[in-house]
Order: C-alpha cells, then sequence, then structure tokens
C-alpha cells in the first residue's frame, strides 16, 4: 500500500504556503513552476482568500494522493527550500510577516523530516512488483491461465460477429483481472447507463470499458466515460480499452486538465497475454505519465 503523507505534514504544508507569498500572483506563480501539471490551478477561485484558495488546492492533491503524491512531494520540497523572506519586508509590518512566514517553513521543515523514505519506498514498491512479476511468471499455473486467455483472444480475431466479440472480449478482460487480484466486477447498470466493468487498483476505483471495432476510438467515446466519472466520487478514474487504438484528437481533448481516464490499446493487451508485463506494472506506469506529463496514451513501446 503506497505510503501517504501525513495529515500534520500537509496542514503544516498549507500554513507555510499561505504565509510565505503574500501577492496571488506571485503564488501562483510558484505554483504553476512547482506542478507537473499547472492546469490544475484553473480550478481554483482566484478570487477568494488566499487561504482557502491554498486549501483548496492542498485538499484536492492530498485527497487525490494516489495520483499527486508527487506534486505534493514537489510542493514541500520547495516550499521548504525557502529561506529568503526578504520580499515580504516590504509590506506593512514586513518583519513581522517574514518572521511567521520563516517560522511556518521551519516547522514545515521539521514535518517533513519523516517523510522523506517516500519516494525511495516507491522507487523500492517498483522493483518488489518486477521482481514479483518475474516470480508470478515462473509459475506454470499462471502461465497457463496466460496462455488459455490469449488463446481465446486469438479466437476472437477471426469472429465476424461483434456482439459475441465483444462479449467474449469482456469476460477475457475480467478472467485478466481476477490473475492479477484486481478485484474486477462484472458488467451492471446505473440510472440506465451500461459501464463494461470496474475494479480496484491500490485503493483507488475505476471504472472500464472496453471497445473492439475496426477504427481507432474517437473523442466523443471518451467523452462517455468522462461523464459518467463526473458522476462519481472524485477519486474515481477510467480506463478505456480499444483494440484497435485512439484517435489523435480523443487523446488530445482529454489529455489537458484533470486526467480521468487512461488508454489502453491491444499492444498493451498482448504484452500481458504474452508475459512480457504483467497488468499491474503496466497500470502503475500508464497512471503515473498521465499524472506527471499529461500522456494519457502511454504506447506500450515505451515501456518494455
Amino acid at each position: 500500500m503506497q505510503k501517504k503523507i501525513s495529515v500534520a505534514a500537509i496542514q503544516s504544508l498549507k500554513e507555510a504556503l499561505s504565509l510565505v507569498y503574500w501577492y496571488k500572483s506571485e503564488l501562483r506563480s510558484f505554483l504553476s513552476q512547482s506542478l507537473s501539471d499547472p492546469a490544475v490551478l484553473s480550478r481554483l477561485n482566484w478570487n477568494d482568500y488566499k487561504r482557502n484558495i491554498v486549501a483548496t488546492l492542498v485538499d484536492y492533491l492530498s485527497a487525490n494522493e494516489a495520483i499527486y503524491q508527487r506534486d505534493l512531494i514537489r510542493l514541500i520540497s520547495e516550499v521548504c527550500q525557502v529561506t529568503d523572506f526578504s520580499h515580504l519586508l516590504k509590506l506593512e509590518d514586513g518583519k513581522i510577516k517574514a518572521a511567521e512566514a520563516e517560522r511556518a517553513v521551519k516547522a514545515l521543515r521539521e514535518q517533513w523530516k519523516g517523510h522523506r523514505d517516500i519516494e525511495e519506498e516507491n522507487r523500492k514498491a517498483e522493483e518488489r512488483r518486477k521482481l514479483a512479476h518475474d516470480r508470478l511468471m515462473e509459475v506454470n499455473a499462471v502461465q497457463n491461465e496466460l496462455e488459455k486467455l490469449k488463446q481465446k483472444f486469438f479466437d476472437l480475431v477471426s469472429s465476424s460477429n461483434p456482439q459475441k466479440r465483444g462479449y467474449s472480449l469482456e469476460k477475457i478482460i475480467k478472467g485478466l483481472f481476477d490473475l492479477f487480484e484486481l478485484d474486477p466486477r462484472a458488467s451492471f447498470r446505473i440510472t440506465g447507463e451500461q459501464i463494461d466493468g470496474a475494479f480496484t487498483f491500490e485503493g483507488t476505483d475505476y471504472l472500464l470499458e472496453a471497445k473492439w471495432q475496426q477504427k481507432p476510438v474517437i473523442a466523443k467515446d471518451l467523452d462517455g466515460l468522462a461523464g459518467k466519472l463526473s458522476r462519481k466520487l472524485e477519486n474515481t478514474l477510467g480506463l478505456f480499452l480499444s483494440i484497435n487504438g485512439f484517435s489523435e484528437d480523443a487523446v488530445k481533448a482529454h489529455s489537458s486538465g484533470r486526467r480521468l481516464i487512461i488508454l489502453m490499446d491491444g499492444s498493451d493487451l498482448m504484452a500481458v497475454l504474452e508475459g512480457r508485463i504483467d497488468l499491474v506494472q503496466l497500470l502503475l506506469r500508464k497512471r503515473r505519465k498521465a499524472a506527471e506529463t499529461g500522456n494519457i496514451y502511454l504506447r506500450i513501446h515505451e515501456i518494455i
């Protein structure tokens, strides 16, 4: 399980951010340079009080820590490095404001001392996943199950019945998610809308949608899944699997703002079925890339 930043450190970050920069323009500039996804700032009401702006931002990042933990770490690190408070001295009661800011940053540094191992733990966790995958592939039972699922997939390639092919593909996907213990749930309906499935990955719930059509999936299809996600809790994400990929416009349309969806295609699926990468590692790399760079369609050749 991902180690989380403590509530005390989050509160210290809010206090320090509220005091280090007096003017909103300076605060916004600092945040734009510190966050990997500056588009997050568009969620904020910049006409509100500064403390409310900071609290809204930090609470949002913290509530979605599975995605934004690296942003939080970067933000804390950058604030901890502030040692010059001379810009506050020019203000009315500048000495008092500078002293308060310095104390707040010092308090944040103290809180952060106990968290320096988080990035190291994330690195080690990825190494452990790789080792676990290697061990997993050595187990004949797992290899045999993957081989069965792969053969079922190959059988579908020659199928001319789209409805049957879609239903069978969903069964293959569920079997694959079961194999990698991602807690998949079968199809279900919510307010009359068909959702292909759902699963849980590292404490985050995902809605899954899959399509097997001749043409790449277009933006309208992704809009549909994004609409379903918008009616869920904020920490719910989406995985869209399109066997024949996605149009360039569709990828661009959903690569800005908050990234709700990560994309997976037939090449990704084959890499998992052939045992070249496990499903957990694939999803982890795709989600991390989306959070860090905005690329929601990381290709398998960029991973392995």
